[in-house]
């Protein structure tokens, strides 16, 4: 591949990115403020947060398209495990792969989101992403470059090591773009019982990450709570001790010392 095709790549790809995330984070965000419009409106974030958290993710978006070129043309070259034959493994390896590869993410994730809050590669590292105290859709993807050319070389290896069918791998990024966008909903669409749900405890939501961004060293997982829960990260607290007033207001979260975390007064929980 010559260096202007792949610039073109580059090009073709990072315009996807970008319009992916204009398209999910901005209908979520529409979402979360036209929903059940009897409701309060979620906080705002602080002024600038919104506006750090676009540019860091689009500066995101240009590694991944780069990641995503070269991965492009390794396939032309044959040096990845990509394949198209869905037969080729058979029907079952398909939703195997795509289960071992998230399973594999999250562990990925859970250990490197643990490292980037080490006080030696925190600051220039994983900062940018928690300039937002009160996470919205917009923050979801917005990483420092370091930590997003981290986050890429995650599918690099997978590729270059693991059969994968072509849809299996967009079937990943597709799971991984809405978990992202979920996780950083925060608090105020969240049904109160959810925490309790068996959902709930196995499976990360907004409230779980929202706990994260208050308290940089509880919650560090991407999909699945077991990490935190076998690894002691887990806020001993999330699920046991929320509370609703008789208005259904007030969601209490208690910090790991067992004293109240943050109360948001604005919240109201809808019914499961």
């Amino acid at each position: 591949m010559t260096i202007p095709s792949l610039l073109a790549l580059v090009a073709g790809l990072y315009l996807i990115i970008l319009v992916r995330y204009l398209v999910v984070a901005g209908a979520s965000s529409l979402l979360l403020h036209w929903m059940q419009p009897g409701r309060p409106r979620p906080i705002p974030a602080r002024r600038g947060d919104r506006r750090r958290d676009v540019r860091l993710s689009l500066q995101s978006g240009l590694v991944f398209a780069v990641t995503g070129a070269l991965l492009l043309a390794a396939q032309a070259g044959g040096h990845t495990r990509l394949y198209a034959e869905p037969l080729r493994y058979g029907w079952w390896y398909l939703g195997l792969s795509y289960l071992l590869v998230l399973v594999l993410q999250d562990a990925y994730f859970y250990g490197l989101h643990r490292l980037c809050h080490r006080r030696w590669l925190y600051r220039w590292c994983h900062q940018g992403h928690h300039h937002s105290r009160r996470p919205t859709p917009w923050t979801s993807f917005a990483f420092d470059p370091a930590e997003a050319v981290l986050q890429a070389l995650f599918l690099v290896v997978v590729v270059l090591m693991l059969p994968l069918h072509t849809i299996t791998l967009l079937a990943i990024l597709t799971t991984m773009t809405i978990w992202a966008v979920v996780n950083h909903l925060g608090l105020e669409r969240l049904p109160i019982a959810f925490p309790h749900h068996w959902l709930g405890r196995w499976f990360i939501g907004p409230a779980h990450h929202a706990i994260h961004h208050q308290r940089h060293d509880r919650h560090f997982g991407l999909y699945f709570t077991f990490w935190d829960k076998l690894l002691g990260s887990e806020d001993p607290g999330f699920a046991a001790t929320w509370c609703v007033d008789r208005s259904g207001c007030a969601v209490v979260l208690p910090d790991s010392r067992g004293g109240a975390g943050y109360v948001d007064e604005t919240l109201r929980a809808p019914s499961l």
